[in-house]
């Protein structure tokens, strides 16, 4: 499928989704009463819900999660939504943090459909705007209204996406105060567009000295989660997996990633070859482009073109498939992406642990079971030494050494280990500054998660029952076989691959222990 075909089909998706919303809720104009209101009462709630205590939140001492009483918010909010349908549950969470981002560039984030699904790549796998109401006054984002759809995934291909059609509303509360609110369009009329909608959610923004902000986020959504596998209903169950608290996390830890891609200095361990501050930026944009296209291949949506092929992600991978012609980012040819989850009673700190040590490299890698791995650099990427973005070098005997691309990040609720196998010569280009977007790149790699709420929700050390659920994942090219032509046999080597590395780490990390 050629670049403009693709952009064709996304136009006439999101045509048909601006249609059968403007049948709902009718014109979506800047004067349209219904969207200005359902708005206006989405934020008022929501800076209400940020700033109430007890008895509307009840904390949680050993996990430091906060949960809706239901009985005081239909005393509080008795005009809200209609109660949920009797498939849908209703989840509620808020959490707090000051973190290192000024308001405005925060707001900008959230704003920016573009910037938002990239900073959150981890739990929206697909944004996009389908019209603006309005872009807000005095030449920033106070007023700005937006209609948008969004789906929200966990990096297994064992928890269905979340899929929503929302309102997102921004404004000036005071001169240090914004907030961002969301809420569901689609279920506020005759016709139901989705499973899932969005009660008023979003996050009041507190402006504090020296480029830090308060940020208190609220999530509280209605969905129908029958679909879950029972391996992360206990995840999904306690917020961590879509809850207020995965979001704050993300934030923060993304805005450590950020400044490390603003800073001018190298900040990089183990440099065995030339590095530039330019350099430095294109390696960050390469390793950006990395992670993001294995959290797409996972949590996959329509608006990445993949086709189901085979499989559950369970009992056998879960295989999905997509033509690549024209797009200089990644080979040409069938591009396949498998993927598969499974739990592993070892706690999450130690699988990432030991993912990451290359000493220990060779007893799950299967592209480096043969020759030894040397870092050649390491660059920050926040301020846990355990998140970095590394560039490793595979001498094997007798052959040209390869280049494989890492990010590595780590945080209570989700680590992640995501590599690829890079062409030297392109590699070298980008570590002199060179444009990274013409460097193929298709990523293997982990993500890793508790198995449930746990206590000392601190780090990533005492969470769930002390197991992880741990996704192999990884994309490969056949460049002669057309997407729907696989054989069984590719079928059945894609599953052995997959299968060899789960078996690799059970076997390294479970020893005796009968998984």
């Amino acid at each position: 499928m050629s670049s403009k075909e693709k952009h064709s089909e996304v136009e006439t998706s999101h045509s048909g989704e601006k249609a059968l919303l403007q049948s709902v809720v009718g014109p979506i104009e800047p004067d349209n009463p219904f969207i200005v209101e359902q708005a206006s009462a989405a934020m008022e709630e929501l800076l209400r819900m940020a700033q109430a205590g007890e008895p509307l939140w009840i904390p949680n001492t050993d996990n430091g999660i906060e949960r809706l009483s239901k009985n005081e918010y239909l005393s509080s909010f008795p005009k809200g939504i209609e109660l949920e349908p009797m498939e849908m549950k209703s989840e509620a969470s808020r959490q707090s943090a000051v973190i290192f981002i000024n308001h405005t560039k925060l707001v900008e984030i959230l704003m920016d459909v573009k910037q938002w699904s990239t900073v959150f790549s981890g739990i929206v796998s697909r944004a996009s705007t389908i019209d603006v109401v309005s872009n807000g006054m005095d030449g920033n984002y106070n007023g700005a209204l937006q209609v948008m759809t969004a789906d929200f995934h966990v990096l297994s291909p064992l928890v269905a996406t979340r899929e929503y059609c929302f309102v997102r509303y921004c404004k000036q509360i005071d001169n240090e105060t914004w907030a961002v609110a969301d809420v569901s369009l689609e279920n506020l009329g005759p016709a139901s567009i989705s499973q899932s909608r969005r009660r008023p959610s979003g996050c009041m923004i507190q402006d504090l000295p020296n480029g830090f902000s308060k940020v208190t986020w609220v999530e509280h959504v209605e969905v129908d989660d029958r679909n879950v596998h029972h391996l992360y209903k206990s995840l999904v169950n306690s917020g961590l997996a879509f809850g207020a608290k995965r979001w704050v996390i993300t934030l923060y830890r993304q805005c450590a990633r950020l400044l490390s891609f603003q800073s001018n200095n190298i900040h990089a361990e183990y440099v065995r070859v030339m590095l530039t501050p330019e350099g430095r930026k294109s390696m960050l944009k390469l390793a950006e482009r990395m992670v993001l296209g294995y959290c797409n291949g996972v949590g996959v949506s329509t608006e990445h073109m993949w086709t189901m092929f085979c499989g559950d992600g369970a009992t056998d991978a879960k295989i999905m498939t997509r033509k690549n012609t024209d797009d200089p980012r990644t080979p040409d040819g069938t591009v396949i992406s498998a993927a598969s989850s499974f739990w592993i009673p070892v706690p999450p700190k130690r699988v990432f642990d030991f993912l990451i040590d290359v000493r220990s490299r060779s007893k799950w890698d299967l592209l480096t079971k043969v020759g030894q791995v040397q870092p050649i650099v390491h660059i920050a990427n926040g301020r846990d030494p355990c998140s970095r973005i590394s560039l490793l070098c595979l001498h094997n005997p007798g052959k040209s050494n390869k280049y494989i691309l890492q990010e590595s990040c780590a945080d209570p609720t989700a680590s992640y280990v995501i590599y690829a196998p890079v062409d030297r010569i392109s590699m070298n280009v980008v570590l002199s500054g060179g444009d990274p977007n013409y460097v193929d790149v298709l990523p293997w790699g982990f993500a890793i998660l508790p198995d449930g709420p746990g206590k000392n929700l601190g780090g990533i050390l005492d969470v769930g029952s002390g197991g992880s659920l741990l996704t192999v994942a990884f994309q490969i090219k056949i460049r002669s076989v057309p997407p729907e032509n696989l054989t069984s046999g590719q079928v059945a080597t894609i599953n052995k691959l997959i299968q060899c590395t789960t078996k690799r780490i059970k076997n390294a990390l479970v020893s005796d222990s009968n998984v």
